[in-house]
């Protein structure tokens, strides 16, 4: 499984970039304005980070606005995805921008219908939104279990891209229906190497080290 990190923060990205927890990045408006930066200047700095896709949102909402945006943002680097939503426009400027070779992120996913569509119009990237439908007491994961069943069935080359990831056990369920990717915040990725038990182990381990009097070093 790919780990994209879902934010704009270019310290968090480059802390998980070292370790190699860090396949791609995902942004949105939202993230943009948390960082207080420019789009294209926050994001060329991304793309110059991580050599995976970077996810840079369109924010037309007219099919001929969003193709020229997309190609805007796609000159930024080569790895640039142009995410886009998944309306009628979204799937059209989906279908203009893959023909031309660039990478496309389709985004706010709600149902496997839409996915289907977006597998049709020739996405990279699907993007379901897990947590946003835990929300409304829909259990996100069996939208996922339905996009990898029908993908599967016919297919489909476009990347499950599971989002709105917002526990460990998200990833882990994730994981073992068989997203391909999941994009979470920087915070969900480092809390996977966290478990009550580690912590208990390591103290118990240290106090016991402690009462040997010895060094390593």
């Amino acid at each position: 499984m790919k780990f994209f990190v879902d934010t704009a923060d270019i310290d968090a990205i480059a802390e998980l970039n070292d370790l190699g927890m860090v396949d791609g990045v995902t942004t949105n408006p939202s993230l943009i304005l948390k960082s207080g930066r420019d789009i294209l200047e926050v994001t060329k700095e991304i793309c110059a980070l991580v050599s995976g896709p970077v996810s840079a949102e369109v924010v037309a909402l007219k099919a001929e606005d969003m193709i020229a945006e997309g190609r805007k943002l796609a000159e930024i680097a080569p790895n640039i995805t142009v995410k886009v939503p998944l309306t009628w426009d979204g799937l059209k400027t989906c279908k203009v921008l893959s023909g031309e070779g660039k990478m496309v992120n389709v985004t706010l996913c709600f149902s496997a219908n839409q996915a289907l569509l977006a597998a049709k119009a020739g996405a990279t990237f699907i993007s379901p939104f897990v947590g946003r439908l835990d929300d409304i007491n829909i259990d996100g994961m069996d939208l996922i279990a339905d996009i990898r069943e029908i993908y599967d069935n016919f297919d489909f080359q476009t990347e499950i891209l599971a989002a709105s990831i917002r526990t460990v056990n998200h990833v882990t369920e994730a994981a073992k229906i068989g997203a391909d990717v999941i994009t979470a915040p920087p915070a969900v990725i480092k809390a996977l190497a966290t478990h009550p038990l580690t912590d208990k182990g390591l103290e118990t381990f240290m106090a016991d080290w402690a009462k040997t009097g010895q060094k390593i070093l």
